[in-house]
């Protein structure tokens, strides 16, 4: 017997838990997490809402694969930019870049990380703290090799300030009805000038 329907079912079954995940991160950023319920997340992703648990054991474990997956795409994104590109001021402009495509494109997660994080179970509070700990040392290292004269400490704040920037800059641009191809170069003007102060 043929495994093609087995591999059809998986991935039908990979593509409604995606569609699961980019339902939840619209509705959390819109309400919030406590004002969603597994029965609005099932008819955002066109199921029931007990069918959401055949995904997932229940809303804070889709609230947890959401930012785990996100986070986990930072840091393995941040990695490929860094292993792309070999002289270290082309390394902080393609991280910079990078941070900008991926604010820019996931506004919705942005948002759910800031006002919902503390929603998380610990398991995946820890991990998504591990992983972004672990994304912001990428910019440190960098930082590192262009400004050596400056502390660890400061090249630590710096990459937290200059995610500040690039993260909240999707709300003003969604409110104005500025397009991407605005913001992105401002952006990455601004976070370049912020870095080196250049």
């Amino acid at each position: 017997m043929s495994s093609q329907p087995t591999t059809a079912r998986t991935q039908a079954k990979a593509e409604r838990r995606s569609v699961l995940l980019r339902s939840a991160a619209t509705l959390f950023a819109q309400r919030g997490f406590n004002g969603v319920s597994i029965e609005d997340l099932g008819a955002a992703a066109g199921v029931s809402g007990p069918a959401v648990y055949r995904h997932f054991d229940g809303k804070q474990a889709l609230l947890g694969a959401l930012l785990v997956e996100v986070s986990e795409d930072l840091l393995t994104g941040g990695r490929s930019v860094l292993n792309a590109t070999h002289d270290d001021a082309a390394s902080l402009r393609a991280l910079v870049a990078f941070h900008v495509d991926f604010a820019l494109s996931k506004p919705d997660v942005i948002r759910v990380q800031d006002r919902d994080f503390d929603s998380l179970g610990a398991a995946d509070r820890s991990a998504v703290r591990s992983l972004q700990r672990a994304y912001v040392e990428l910019w440190v290292e960098v930082l590192g090799r262009l400004f050596p004269e400056r502390a660890v400490t400061v090249r630590r704040l710096q990459a937290h300030a200059v995610f500040g920037l690039i993260n909240s800059t999707p709300y003003s641009v969604r409110i104005h009805g500025e397009q991407d191809a605005t913001a992105r170069p401002v952006l990455e003007a601004m976070a370049w000038a912020g870095l080196t102060g250049v």
